[in-house]
């Protein structure tokens, strides 16, 4: 090859490695596409056949990823092995791989079939990014090629390069838009399935000041926590607030409620399946850890998981690692955990229903929460917050009156503020703008009425009684109660008034 055909190459070569850098730049997305249009000018320019990229799969399996001449047949058969063939030796050694002669060398296993009698050489060039293989950039030589093996091997290595850091970008742009849109899934369905929003943390008794100056302390680190309460004392509330006060608050707020999922869907859950992996599956899918990467998980109700899930739920927060349900693949993550529970851990511990070094795991840092009927004055705030929300949502204007409110302060609040924030919307609902009587109370609190029947009926004696007198003195009662109003004597009986009124009728009262 004399200087002029060696300049004239050389420009050729400048020219062909331009070409690709726009439309690895144009990209638009379709990388594939813009990788193919990148085969076609190094075919087109230097005269290189069947230029193929193999991509390395999860499986780690070469198949085929961008290719020209390819029928989809071929691109099937041709996947390889790590060492298997010229291909496979490529990634695993590192290494271009050069086929002087495809006729007669063991190494060159031709399944795609594609060669013909002017086919010569096969150079396989690895495609490395940061030190790590992600495949192969793959041609054959023919007798119209104008290039040797050394320049082949030379431009094939500057264009794999090229195209090693531009699926890599794609890559990294994908799983964060996957990650992005997976997200956007899981909080669509946590706002369609939301029942209640507490807003802010609202309380300024002694123990809620006691639980925000815990919080503010130990909310920057990532230590685990263990968030204690009776159901509806907004435990999730406080896992959020740990959240928005972390270095993690960028990241996503992932929650699961333990109790509410079987124990067969589980590990599914939490760590995600690959397709196939059982019945249902029909595609694979990301657990709350996954999503959760980079950001805080509260799982809810930790006592209700089975002996099986505390053993995987162990691992992750000694190892910050686990596999897909189905899959063999490893996945890291960087998760904070929250629990939360509602149960008495440590008899379940003495038990043998809970594992003893999964509590200590979780238990690093309890909060516990109080009840509402232990939180005083906060019962006030809580009524007049949730009252504004109420009317703001239903657009309708009601008062509470003060020997109405004197009830909601003395009522001992079993679901606490989740029961109080359902009790105001139905106080909203059912009530009317000249304000909420203490009367009017006994129809929005089932249980200040079961109280006030069991005040009239402490008189009545079951000594010496048949159920119909017993019957007839509960009518008299609930009927005394109600000034003869014989509807809300029914309601207060939980029978209809029209079996009153034969009930009535029946005892002659």
């Amino acid at each position: 090859m004399n200087n002029l055909c060696e300049a004239c190459l050389t420009k050729r070569e400048l020219a062909v490695l331009f070409d690709i850098a726009n439309f690895i730049a144009d990209s638009r997305g379709d990388i594939v596409k813009s990788l193919e249009k990148s085969l076609h000018a190094l075919k087109k320019s230097l005269n290189l056949e069947n230029c193929a990229i193999y991509k390395l799969e999860e499986d780690n399996i070469l198949k085929v990823y961008a290719s020209i001449n390819l029928s989809r047949h071929q691109k099937n058969v041709a996947s390889y092995r790590l060492g298997e063939g010229a291909t496979g030796q490529a990634i695993e050694s590192m290494q271009p791989i050069v086929i002087e002669n495809v006729h007669n060398d063991v190494l060159f296993l031709n399944k795609t079939g594609n060669i013909t009698s002017d086919t010569i050489s096969y150079v396989a060039v690895p495609m490395i990014v940061e030190n790590e293989v992600i495949g192969v950039l793959a041609t054959n030589l023919t007798k119209s090629t104008e290039i040797g093996f050394d320049e082949t091997v030379r431009i094939l290595s500057i264009v794999s390069s090229f195209f090693a850091q531009a699926m890599h970008s794609h890559n990294i742009v994908e799983s964060e838009k996957e990650k992005l849109n997976d997200l956007k899934l899981y909080y669509k369905m946590e706002w369609d399935s939301k029942a209640h929003n507490f807003g802010d943390i609202i309380g300024e008794s002694e123990k809620m000041k006691g639980v925000y100056n815990i919080i503010e302390r130990i909310a920057p680190s990532d230590v685990t926590i263990l968030v204690r309460g009776e159901t509806g004392t907004g435990k999730e509330l406080v896992a959020s607030s740990i959240h928005k006060r972390s270095k993690r608050k960028e990241g996503a707020f992932i929650k699961l409620n333990c109790a509410a999922i079987t124990d067969t869907l589980l590990e599914s859950e939490l760590f995600g399946h690959e397709k196939g992996a059982f019945t249902d599956a029909k595609e694979t899918r990301k657990g709350r850890f996954e999503l959760a990467d980079g950001g805080t998980l509260f799982l809810d109700e930790i006592g209700d998981i089975s002996a099986s899930a505390q053993v995987k739920l162990l691992r992750v927060l000694q190892e910050r690692e686990f596999e897909r349900v189905g899959g063999s693949k490893t996945i890291k993550v960087n998760v904070r955990l929250v629990a939360a529970t509602n149960r008495n851990l440590e008899q379940m511990v003495k038990d043998g229903e809970f594992r003893e070094d999964l509590y200590y795991r979780l238990n690093v840092i309890p909060i516990d929460l109080p009840p509402l009927r232990e939180r005083g004055e906060d019962i006030r705030l809580l009524v007049n917050f949730f009252l504004e929300k109420s009317m703001k949502n239903h657009k309708k204007n009601v008062k509470i009156l003060d020997e109405a409110m004197d009830k909601l302060m003395g009522y001992p609040w079993p679901g606490n503020v989740r029961e109080l924030e359902n009790t105001l919307e139905r106080i909203v609902l059912m009530g009317h703008e000249e304000g909420i009587s203490a009367k009017d109370m006994f129809l929005m609190l089932p249980a200040l009425k079961a109280e006030k029947i069991e005040e009239e009926y402490k008189e009545i004696t079951l000594a010496n009684k048949t159920l119909e007198e017993l019957e007839k003195d509960a009518l008299v009662a609930a009927l005394k109660m109600c000034k003869d109003n014989q509807v809300e004597a029914a309601e207060l009986l939980a029978i209809t008034p029209r079996q009153l009124r034969y009930k009535v009728k029946k005892y002659g009262l």
